[in-house]
């Protein structure tokens, strides 16, 4: 059986990110992927509650793996700690992969859920840094292996050495 790919929904088009846009990422690899069943689309902050639109949030203190562990938050831009929800968005974007057989997660980089390889610092700055959000480093956690836009060329290598290995 081909492995799943769990895609967050703003990826696809879908208006859910915090400003209640999308971030829409064309590929026809991508588009052959969604038409051969193979994508689940998922959104974890909508499947955990929160609103669209909402306000930007952020980790301070730490990475996501740092958030799983208790020792970073996830804050709105008013201040308000938010990681409780951020926290079950990671775990229902995990169950969702699981259920449906995902072996590989491609999520929005630079959100505090989603982001596989940067961050935002904290500051509501605009300032990038390394490290993974919570859904993406609780995937990871679990041998799920995340990309991003920016990594998608690695993860279409990897699928189709999987599928000629099947062969």
């Amino acid at each position: 059986m081909r492995s799943k790919i769990l895609v967050s929904a703003c990826l696809m088009g879908f208006k859910v990110r915090y400003n209640a846009h999308d971030k829409p990422f064309v590929s026809d690899e991508l588009d052959r992927l969604k038409h051969a069943g193979r994508l689940v689309i998922h959104c974890p902050e909508l499947a955990a509650g929160l609103s669209t639109p909402r306000l930007p949030a952020e980790l301070l203190g730490g990475d996501g793996e740092a958030a799983l562990r208790g020792e970073a938050q996830i804050l709105e831009s008013n201040g308000c700690d938010v990681t409780p929800h951020y926290l079950l968005a990671a775990w229902l974007a995990l169950r969702t992969a699981q259920q449906n057989g995902c072996n590989y997660a491609l999520m929005t980089d630079a959100s505090p859920t989603c982001g596989s390889d940067t961050r935002y610092d904290g500051t509501f700055s605009g300032t990038r840094i390394a490290g993974a959000g919570v859904a993406a480093a609780l995937l990871s956690l679990h041998g799920i292996k995340v990309f991003n836009e920016k990594t998608l060329p690695q993860l279409l290598i990897l699928l189709k050495a999987e599928e000629e290995e099947a062969q």
